[in-house]
């Protein structure tokens, strides 16, 4: 099957880069939200995002505007999904408003359309048993910042097809990305080695053993890695983090996946991260 008219549902941090991925790379996109101001502040970063580069020679101003040409906006009208060969869903991490979507897509979709779900925890088995078409549902995890990080898992349910499995794979590939087969598990792959290890990070914060800065500057010179966890859990949003962690507890009632209090009382106090300005670190001054 041949991909080409795509519909990307959430234009947060995710969805408007993978909807900015499928445009740079042929595909026509419709990117849809919920309300005019959401998708007008949308539309305003990604602009804004892309003149950056351009400004820095990082991009042509022809590759702006073939980017910006291959994507249409749209606030909550559905009926144009008669034309969508892929909807990939990159909404809020709660089962009830995915499938409450996924239900307004089959309103229209054609039986060929295949529904993607960004989730980066929740089962996509379960997700996709609230649709007609099971063997059409597919887990297809980008990783932030989607314009730059190489991975995609794609994630197989109890009832996605081989058929559905190959074509979102050579999709990946068509996107230059690098896809990982995942059976559906907990975390998957990358969540299930990273979040508990972002977890671990804040119980060191909580017991006072060391500074956020210290810890980061541990696991950068000592393990090796790009970036600290804490910086890191600023950067996926501590919200995220937690709701990873209480979502892989409640799949298996392991203790080890128990999230730290102080990342519950962070993510209370509206201290996310760079979205929010404030994490463990302070980005207000940035």
């Amino acid at each position: 099957m041949s991909i080409r008219n795509v519909f990307v549902i959430g234009l947060g941090t995710m969805g408007l880069d993978i909807a900015q991925v499928f445009a740079s790379h042929g595909m026509f996109v419709h990117a849809y939200e919920c309300n005019e101001q959401f998708l007008e502040r949308a539309k305003a970063r990604l602009h804004a995002n892309l003149a950056k580069r351009v400004e820095r020679s990082k991009m042509s101003q022809e590759e702006m505007d073939y980017i910006l040409g291959n994507i249409s906006w749209e606030v909550d009208d559905y009926t144009k999904f008669a034309d969508a060969d892929l909807v990939l869903e990159a909404v809020a991490e709660n089962l009830n408003i995915k499938r409450d979507i996924y239900k307004r897509v089959e309103e229209f979709c054609p039986e060929r359309t295949i529904i993607a779900t960004n989730t980066s925890s929740l089962s996509i088995t379960e997700l996709a048993a609230g649709t007609s078409r099971p063997d059409r549902f597919i887990g297809m995890h980008f990783f932030n910042p989607a314009t730059v990080m190489k991975l995609v898992e794609v994630i197989r349910g109890m009832d996605t097809s081989d058929e559905t499995f190959e074509t979102i794979t050579k999709l990946s590939r068509k996107l230059e990305k690098e896809p990982v087969e995942v059976s559906e598990g907990p975390g998957f792959v990358v969540n299930r080695i990273l979040i508990p290890m972002i977890n671990e990070a804040c119980c060191l914060v909580q017991e006072g053993i060391a500074s956020p800065a210290d810890i980061d500057t541990a696991m950068k010179l000592g393990a090796n890695h790009p970036m600290g966890p804490l910086a890191l859990g600023d950067l996926i949003g501590l919200d995220v983090c937690l709701a990873i962690m209480d979502t892989m507890y409640s799949e298996t009632n392991d203790p080890k996946f128990r999230a730290c209090t102080l990342l519950r009382k962070m993510v209370r106090a509206k201290k996310l991260g760079k979205k929010t300005g404030i994490g463990f670190y302070d980005y207000t001054a940035k």
